[in-house]
């Protein structure tokens, strides 16, 4: 690796990122009786060992997730193994590949040809370092054995004569106790029934059904959140979401369309005692974290000034006079403010762009004439300023809204936010309301012409609603001065295969027509509004200063 000796010498106690984006296979062997196959992959980099989401039913599966892995020096392999999995028997092996990572950059977009019978694996792998050593603990990059010792070497440990079953099952560390243990049911295929085993450091889950071994283990560390959630509408579970770029621990986590994988347990005696367990398990973890990260970083910081000040500050000169790119207009158009420099170390950091939603099952629902441009559009209903969404979940009766800000993506082209909130629900078997998370991105073409705007909405108490999700598409593209189209495509995605899906596929789309009507004549009436207030406040404005 070439470097010159300030960077060098500014990075001498650094270790490594790895972020291996899994973004799809294609032609895998098939595994079941049918010729498809449930693939989901096995990635790993020395010790350390993620679990992407199974893809139900195909042999040509999408991913898009992203995991993490930290290291201490170049090179390390990274092997990725695609499995078939079964309900009752072993995993089948679908192929692998071993990709050798040897210095800092990224790859791009590779088709890798796997090593069975058929099959390729595209991924997309970046390598850079990371600044002293416990920034590696401190971000969260590294795993759950990391994070472990990391701690464990600042206090002795405590080795008891018998080993539990934390060790004996699931090999971890010899000073590591259970502090409560439940019956509960893992969801996959089906559920499940083992054990739940909660400790300081993480969440264990053993099941010996039909002679199958089932083992997750979760750290503290790399969960996001924990919230209640139902199974089959009638059985009270928890769901256990975890942070970007984790993957899964043991098996095959559940894919979702925000990128973040998640475990699902059910069947508790009790789900809200277990609920408050966990979360005091995880408040107490953290609590312990960050009073290890405070312990450490006067010291840190102390060394650092001492010893890295003058290399960090040629470095830092040598950095702000390398060449220049203009700055990169299409990713982001709520400021109007532009940088005139862009360092070409900002430029590696933009990733390949995914793709938001599934096109593939979109339906046009909806096309007509709107009374402004597409920047207009975006302004008066979609801005964080406007006050249409908020008018608009009203008039619905919806409550507990929540509305992000909208903020660039790193992933897709643009910018995103989440909007959540409870609806009425008039299903027989439903609830009287349901929680509803709808994730929203938005982007507009440098000219500002071109409008898109895709939502992903996914609901909870409705029947079979953890198998599928709400795709949409907005087009918007301005025809004139004050006018523009808008077309409307929507469709049902689904996770996993049901015996109701195209039922469930065709009424989505027939109720959806009805509700992105009644919400595109709101923001026409509101769009017009606000267009005639403007107006107004224009024609004041100018009487006044005559």
């Amino acid at each position: 690796m070439n470097m010159d000796q300030s960077k060098g010498d500014l990075h001498s106690n650094s270790a490594y990122l790895i972020k291996v984006k899994l973004l799809a296979a294609k032609n895998l062997r098939g595994a079941n009786l049918n010729g498809t196959s449930d693939p989901y992959a096995i990635i790993s980099c020395g010790a350390e060992k993620c679990f992407s989401s199974m893809v139900p039913g195909s042999r040509n599966p999408i991913w898009r997730e992203g995991f993490n892995f930290a290291v201490d020096e170049l090179p390390v392999k990274i092997i990725v193994t695609i499995y078939g999995w079964d309900i009752i028997r072993r995993s089948a092996v679908l192929g692998s590949v071993t990709i050798p990572v040897e210095h800092e950059g990224r790859t791009g977009a590779i088709w890798y040809t796997l090593d069975g019978a058929s099959g390729q694996v595209c991924l997309h792998i970046k390598t850079h370092k990371l600044q002293v050593d416990s920034s590696r603990v401190l971000d969260g990059c590294s795993g759950a054995n990391t994070q472990r010792k990391a701690f464990a070497d600042q206090e002795p440990m405590v080795f008891h004569q018998k080993h539990g079953p934390l060790q004996t099952i699931f090999n971890l560390l010899s000073d590591e106790i259970v502090e409560h243990s439940y019956s509960c049911a893992l969801e996959r295929s089906f559920l499940y029934h083992g054990r739940i085993y909660i400790s300081a450091w993480n969440i264990c889950f053993h099941s010996n059904v039909f002679s199958k071994q089932i083992k997750v283990t979760v750290p503290f560390g790399d969960i996001d959140e924990i919230k209640r959630s139902r199974h089959a509408i009638i059985n009270p579970a928890i769901t256990v979401i975890l942070r970007v770029g984790a993957g899964g621990h043991g098996v095959p986590p559940l894919g979702n369309g925000d990128g973040k994988v998640r475990y699902k347990f059910a069947s508790f005696w009790n789900r809200n005692h277990v609920l408050r367990n966990l979360q005091h398990a995880v408040q107490k973890y953290h609590t312990m974290f960050e009073a290890e990260k405070k312990e450490r970083e006067p010291s840190t910081l102390l060394d650092f000034i001492k010893e890295k000040q003058q290399p960090a500050l040629l470095y830092f000169v040598k950095e702000k006079k390398m060449p220049t790119l203009p700055a990169h207009s299409s990713s982001s158009f709520r400021g109007s403010e532009s940088q005139s420099n862009i360092s070409e170390e900002f430029v590696a950091k933009i990733e390949q762009f995914q793709p938001f939603i599934k096109e593939e099952v979109l339906t046009r629902i909806y096309n007509d004439v709107f009374p402004c441009t597409a920047e207009q559009f975006f302004k008066f209903v979609l801005d964080d300023g406007s006050t249409f969404t908020n008018e608009y979940h009203t008039a619905r009766k919806d409550f507990n809204l929540i509305v992000s800000q909208w903020h660039a993506s790193s992933e897709y082209n643009g910018q995103v936010r989440d909007v959540k909130y409870r609806t009425l629900c008039n299903f027989p078997l439903c609830p009287p309301d349901i929680p509803v998370t709808e994730l929203q991105h938005t982007f507009l073409s440098a000219d500002k012409k071109n409008l898109v705007f895709e939502t992903v909405q996914q609901t909870e108490g409705v029947p079979f609603a953890s198998y599928f999700e709400a795709h949409c598409r907005w087009s918007v593209e301005t025809v004139s001065e004050s006018s523009c189209t808008v077309d409307i495509t929507f469709g049902a995605y689904f996770k996993k295969w049901c015996l109701l899906q195209s039922k469930i596929k065709s009424a989505a789309v027939d109720d959806n027509k009805k509700v992105y009507k009644i919400r595109l004549d709101a923001a026409r009436s509101y769009i017009t509004k606000s267009r005639t207030s403007n107006i107004a406040s224009s024609s004041a404005v100018t009487q006044e200063n005559n």
